[in-house]
């Protein structure tokens, strides 16, 4: 693959956990959840985006919304749990994206808020008018998630390389 092909980066947020007494790093899916990480796991499908790999946080409900989703999927693809992404800063999401292996052209990454909306809002240069507008007025709730192409190698990737070029979020 040559770096000058767009990659892309898909920044997925979990979906709504439930709140029972507990660690926050070992909350569960909430029922709403459940739902919404399949369908958006459909949504993910539908872009048509054949991702090399997942970089999932090793938070309960991160790995349970991408179980739910991967599952809507036509192929699963190497799926990588990284601590690193729990309560990550977006700063501390590049610095991860960064070690990707240039042979991956398409990462989806399951993480957290703010993060992970963080990273959308500084990945993105330019965007969709759309989807830049529609991801302003709903925020990044859970389940939501970002698309961002960007052209170069992991290691070049920073602030502002990147393109917004969707953006879906469930229904209230």
């Amino acid at each position: 693959m040559s770096v000058a092909e767009p990659r892309r980066i898909v920044l997925f947020r979990h979906a709504k956990a439930d709140w029972p007494q507990m660690t926050d790093h070992e909350r569960p899916l909430a029922e709403r959840g459940r739902t919404d990480a399949a369908v958006a796991g459909r949504k993910l499908t539908d872009t048509g985006i054949p991702f090399d790999l997942a970089l999932c946080s090793t938070a309960v409900r991160t790995r349970e919304t991408w179980k739910l989703a991967v599952h809507e999927f036509p192929h699963r693809p190497k799926t990588v749990y990284e601590e690193r992404l729990y309560e990550a800063s977006p700063g501390e999401l590049i610095a991860v994206l960064n070690e990707v292996p240039d042979d991956a052209q398409n990462v989806i990454l399951i993480g957290h808020n703010p993060g992970v909306h963080g990273l959308a809002e500084i990945l993105s240069g330019s965007s969709d008018d759309g989807a830049r507008e529609w991801m302003n007025r709903r925020g990044f709730p859970a389940a939501a998630f970002a698309v961002v192409s960007y052209s170069g190698s992991w290691k070049s990737l920073e602030p502002g390389a990147g393109e917004l070029t969707d953006y879906w979020a469930p229904s209230e």
